[in-house]
């Protein structure tokens, strides 16, 4: 709930100090130019990435590039998204040519804002346009290095451990450190077994089922050697590294391994407490049956708040969205296959030809789909991705679903009931607080 009532607040929060840093910055003084030049590049990036955020939810949003007196401030109105979106593409163009590639900083820089970083942001907002030349074109530079040097990390696992912070894959992070900056929000997805607090998100069944078999068949596909007595072996491999299941072995800090328990009556069998296990709605335990792997840093000390920095654009993203431009182009072929999905699953760890080589026959819009939702799972694209696409209209109505712990182990869970608008929920409300204090500001239809 707090992305409802929060993120109007806390972007123009954040568009006010890069306003602050703007108007400000040239009486610091004796400054180096070129360091003056990057920080104000910099600002601008982070302002348009927060206007980007706030148009995606809230469509029509206050566009201005100064610092407001608090009369403006409680009288502006909304400018239509449109003429927001062209503000932001208009200044990634600009702060590209002034921001450095990754490869021109220094160690000691690691984490600043790069040409790569702004250009990813511009392919996202063509992506979100379903404008598929545009991203195609912005990827493929990306892609040929024209923004500095990516690749894909060697491990799918080890891009979200603390050791390999800052790898080849990461064009875009938010920075943590321990005992300075830190977060501690993913012990709610966390087995309480293993030091995590009330459980508060869990991934569905849903999410679970798209990942594919190792042979590279959905686990409904002919073929595709699904036990649904035993559901979990013969997986994807990255469905290992991003959700806990019953049974999942969980390695600590320490290299101690611990069996996780979660289908309801296996722990007394076991010998075990039964924290993890599920016991049914709002309880402190899962509540789909399911946990949370990806993010969890092995190194951060107890009291649940880890340095862990939390990617932001990842170069996988780049070619994803490489790979969907292609497909919705019609221009998908095996050429594009293996500069983009092939890497995926061969990093994953498949194995069989059926899995990483071009598909001879199926969807493949839905194949691509898919790939970016277990690629990128748990990595808060989701929700932009099924509003594109207009999935959303099915996916937010009705009953997610859980495992198969509930009526005794027989049934799936079956969640609280979603009910999506298509006439009203592709953007949220505009907060009430905001529009008691300005008056200018109207509500989105239907609230």
């Amino acid at each position: 709930m707090k992305r409802f009532s929060e993120d109007w607040k806390k972007c123009y929060e954040g568009i006010k100090t890069c306003h602050t840093f703007l108007e400000n910055v040239d009486r610091v003084p004796n400054m180096d130019e070129n360091l003056k030049g990057r920080m104000k590049a910099e600002a601008r990036f982070i302002r348009a990435y927060l206007f980007f955020r706030l148009a995606n939810h809230y469509g029509d949003v206050p566009l201005f590039d100064y610092a407001l007196t608090v009369e403006e401030a409680n009288t502006i109105a909304r400018s239509p998204k449109s003429e927001v979106i062209d503000f932001i593409r208009k200044e990634l163009n600009e702060v590209a040519t002034l921001l450095p590639a990754k490869q021109e900083y220094a160690a000691s820089d690691n984490g600043r804002v790069t040409k790569g970083a702004a250009m990813t942001l511009l392919a996202r907002t063509y992506l979100y346009d379903n404008d598929w030349g545009n991203v195609s074109s912005i990827c493929e530079k990306i892609m040929n290095g024209e923004y500095g040097e990516y690749a894909l990390f060697s491990s799918y696992k080890g891009l979200f451990l603390s050791e390999n912070e800052y790898n080849s894959e990461v064009i875009l992070g938010l920075g943590y450190l321990l005992n300075l900056r830190t977060w501690g929000q993913m012990y709610d997805g966390i087995p309480l077994s293993v030091g995590g607090r009330v459980n508060a998100f869990a991934p569905t069944q849903e999410l679970v089922d798209d990942y594919l078999m190792k042979n590279g068949k959905a686990i409904n596909e002919a073929g595709s050697g699904y036990n649904e007595d035993d559901p979990y072996v013969n997986r994807d491999p990255r469905f290992e590294a991003t959700i806990v299941y019953h049974g999942y072995q969980w390695t600590n800090g320490e290299g101690v391994t611990s069996t996780i328990y979660i289908k309801p009556g296996s722990s007394a069998d076991a010998g075990a407490p039964n924290l993890d296990e599920y016991a049914g709605p709002r309880q402190n335990s899962t509540g789909t049956g399911y946990y949370i792997r990806k993010y969890f840093d092995p190194t951060a000390p107890a009291g649940m708040e880890s340095g862990l920095n939390l990617m932001l654009m990842r170069y996988a993203d780049v070619l994803l969205m490489y790979a969907e431009a292609k497909t919705e182009l019609g221009q998908m072929n095996e050429t594009i296959w293996n500069k983009t999905i092939k890497p995926f699953r061969e990093r994953a760890g498949f194995t069989d030809a059926s899995a990483v080589n071009y598909p001879a026959s199926g969807d493949i819009r839905s194949i691509v789909r898919r790939e970016r939702r277990c690629e990128l799972a748990i990595e808060g694209l989701r929700l932009y991705d099924i509003r594109r696409w207009k999935t959303i209209e099915t996916v937010l109505n009705g009953r997610p679903h859980g495992a198969k712990f509930a009526a005794g182990n027989t049934q799936y869970i079956s969640l609280d009931e979603r009910k999506f608008s298509k006439d009203r929920d592709y953007v949220f409300a505009i907060p009430q607080s905001q529009r008691d204090i300005n008056k200018s500001l109207t509500q989105n239809p239907g609230y």
